[in-house]
Order: structure tokens, then C-alpha cells, then sequence
């Protein structure tokens, strides 16, 4: 114990202060933290020179980063939110994950990657940033406005598509042979049938028995009135789920997070635990950006620039025209399909997620690692100056009634 004490103290002492620094910087650069948060976790990272913060630990640390994170989407998902958006948000989250996984595919093979390697590519780069997303949209005021309420909704429905994936990655990586055990069809077939029987099992159990007991110890720890035994029973469900939902149903630690902030939406105590987890929350993702940074070889700029430019073209220009596309087809108005263009023009956490899990499972190379990290960095570099253009955009095209009246032929409502 007393000989990992030390180098869990230097890596948080590292990484927090590298973290307030290049967050500060972006901030003035006006750039999104989280750049100065991955760029942090280069400069600290043992590819450059300098201090080296110890990576393991650091994505340990990153692990309970996600945990809460998840947590916390958890507790902000709303089956209301969703229902009221669905007819735009769930078929066109689902056309554009599916437009963002062929073309990533494709990039993927063109670079040389064999085609499960190339499938996980392309997940990765599917789904994008909750947090860069609700930061912009904060930044904008338009959280709680039409474009904003369907942006959140469709980013909830590739929250809930990425975690389902999670839950088959390892499965579907073991089944098929990416860690060198053989696969076959009928035993893949079996596999993910297991997984999925498990997960519903889970879920099910959270939802019915779950539901009604998480709250009610919440209201009683409530009730006592000590404010740090509150936060510690939050903290003991979120880990505590999680923990169990990994090695009790061998579903993904993001899952049980997931479904522990979920069943506690409801409750009259859901933003007082939203609100104490925050501090948490926010350092420990914090840390799991850096981590992650941490992974990421400057080299591979060099290496692979044109893979990179490729994958950063299919998620700020690919996504976006596929997202735009889909809404103007389902007859929605111009300024949600530009603000939810601009919102998917990322990617972030859940990417890193999907990365990280398809690299231990030996499903994406380091290489395919090393470009996913890269186009998050500039890809959420990139994502300011897109929002910025929206209401440009949307001006220069009611200028052109013509062009409008193509683009939005009868809108119909956002539900």
C-alpha cells in the first residue's frame, strides 16, 4: 500500500495542475477545456518530454471518471425529453450513426484495417460529446429551445445506442476471434444472445426492484439531514451499482452506472444528487480526458496525416451533412437541422470509451487508437466555429426565399 501511495499522489498532483493550466488556456484561446484538458494529458504523457504522470494509474483514476459520468447522464435522462422529440430523434440518431460507422468503415479500410477493426473505427467516431454539446448549447442559452430539446434528445439516443455497445464489444470481440480465439457464426450467434440476456436481466431488475429501492434509501439518508452521508449514499450507489453490474452480470461498468442515475430520475431528490455528485464528477472526468491525452502520440501527426484528415472530414463534414439531411427530410425547420449538425460535428468521451474498450479487447490497433484521440482533439477544436456559422447560415438562407422553401417545404412541428 504504502509503495502505490506515493505515485497515486504524484499522478493526481500532475495531472490536476496540468489539467487547470491547459484548461485555462483554451478557455482563453476560446476553445472548448476539454482541448486544453487532452492536450494537458500530451504534454505529461510519456510520448514528450518532461514530467510523466504514471498512465495506469491514471486511467484507473479515468475509470471512476466514466463511472460518473455515466452516472450523470443517468440522472439527467428523462423518458418525457425523449418522447417528445422521438419522431425526429430516434430515426435520425440511428441514420446518422449508421451513415458515420460506413464511412468511418471506409476509411478504416482504406487505410488497411481489417474489417472488425474498421467497424470499431467507425463506431468510435459515430456517436459524439454529451458535454461538448450541453456546453455549447449553454453557452448559447438554447438548451430548453426546439433545435436545443431535439439535439439533447438525439445525443441521448446514441448515449443509449453506445452503451448497448459496449455490452457486446466484448462479447462480439471474443466471438469472432479478435483476441486470437477462434470464432464461428453459430457461437457468436450465442454469445451476444447471453449478453443480451444478461443485460436485460439487469435491467429489469433495476428498473422494477431497483426503482423503488434506490430512492427510498435516498429519501431516509435524506431525511437524517447530514449532508455528507447524502453524498456518500449517491457515491456508494453509483460506484456500488456499477461495480456489481460488472462482475455480478458481466455488463459494462457504463450500464450499471447508467441505470443507477436512471431509476433515480424520477425521485424528488434527483437534483440534489446531480448537484453533490457534480464537484466529482467534473474533477474526475476531468481526468479521464487527460488520461486519455496521456495515450495520445504527437507522432501520429506526422505519421498519418491524411488517415486523420480523412476521419476528421467524415465527423465534422460527413456527420453534419447526414444529420442536416435527415432532419430537412423528416420536414423539421432549418435551425434545428443546423444546430444539431453543428452539435454532432465531434467527438468525445464515448468515443474514447468505445476506443479504449476495442483496444484492450484487442479489436482496434494502438494505431486506431492513436487517430481517434487525434480527430477528438481537432474535431472539438473545430466545433466552435461551426456553431458560430448557424445563425450566419440560416440568415443567408432566408435571404434566398426560393432556397427556403426547398429546404423547409411545410416544417412540420418538432414532435
Amino acid at each position: 500500500m504504502e509503495e502505490h501511495a506515493p505515485e497515486l499522489i504524484a499522478t493526481i498532483a500532475i495531472a490536476l495542475p496540468a489539467a487547470f493550466v491547459g484548461g485555462f488556456v483554451a478557455r482563453h484561446l476560446r476553445l472548448p477545456a476539454i482541448v486544453g484538458y487532452l492536450l494537458a494529458g500530451v504534454a505529461i504523457g510519456p510520448a514528450t518530454p518532461g514530467l510523466v504522470a504514471n498512465t495506469d494509474i491514471a486511467l484507473e483514476l479515468a475509470e471512476i471518471g466514466v463511472i460518473l459520468l455515466m452516472f450523470g447522464v443517468g440522472l439527467h435522462f428523462s423518458v418525457q425529453d425523449l418522447l417528445r422529440v422521438r419522431s425526429v430523434a430516434l430515426p435520425g440518431a440511428v441514420g446518422q450513426i449508421t451513415v458515420a460507422i460506413g464511412l468511418g468503415m471506409a476509411v478504416g479500410l482504406a487505410i488497411g484495417g481489417d474489417p472488425l477493426e474498421s467497424f470499431v473505427l467507425g463506431l468510435a467516431i459515430s456517436v459524439a460529446s454529451t458535454v461538448v454539446l450541453l456546453r455549447a448549447l449553454e453557452r448559447r442559452n438554447a438548451v430548453n429551445t426546439p433545435p436545443g430539446q431535439v439535439a439533447v434528445g438525439w445525443l441521448i439516443v446514441e448515449d443509449l445506442f453506445t452503451v448497448i455497445a459496449l455490452v457486446l464489444l466484448p462479447t462480439v470481440a471474443t466471438a469472432f476471434g479478435a483476441e486470437g480465439q477462434p470464432g464461428s457464426e453459430g457461437s457468436a450467434l450465442v454469445s451476444v444472445a447471453a449478453a443480451i440476456g444478461k443485460a436485460i436481466v439487469f435491467t429489469a431488475l433495476m428498473l422494477v426492484v431497483g426503482a423503488r429501492v434506490l430512492p427510498w434509501i435516498l429519501d431516509h439518508v435524506e431525511r437524517d439531514g447530514f449532508r455528507e452521508i447524502f453524498t456518500l449514499a449517491v457515491l456508494s450507489i453509483a460506484l456500488g451499482i456499477a461495480f456489481v453490474a460488472s462482475v455480478v452480470f458481466d455488463v459494462s461498468l457504463a450500464l450499471g452506472a447508467f441505470l443507477a442515475g436512471a431509476v433515480l430520475n424520477e425521485s424528488h431528490l434527483t437534483e440534489r444528487a446531480a448537484k453533490d455528485i457534480l464537484p466529482l464528477s467534473d474533477t474526475f472526468g476531468v481526468l479521464f480526458f487527460v488520461a486519455v491525452g496521456m495515450l495520445l502520440d504527437p507522432a501520429i501527426l506526422l505519421d498519418s496525416p491524411a488517415a486523420i484528415a480523412a476521419l476528421v472530414g467524415v465527423v465534422v463534414i460527413g456527420k453534419s451533412l447526414a444529420a442536416l439531411l435527415i432532419v430537412l427530410l423528416l420536414r423539421r425547420p432549418l435551425s434545428i437541422g443546423l444546430t444539431v449538425a453543428a452539435g454532432l460535428a465531434q467527438i468525445g468521451e464515448f468515443s474514447f470509451i468505445v476506443a479504449t474498450a476495442g483496444t484492450q479487447l484487442g479489436m482496434l490497433s494502438d494505431e486506431g487508437f492513436q487517430l481517434v484521440v487525434a480527430t477528438a482533439v481537432l474535431s472539438v477544436s473545430i466545433n466552435p466555429l461551426l456553431f458560430a456559422a448557424i445563425e450566419p447560415v440560416e440568415r443567408w438562407v432566408r435571404r434566398r426565399p426560393s432556397l427556403a422553401r426547398t429546404l423547409e417545404p411545410g416544417s412540420a412541428d418538432v414532435t
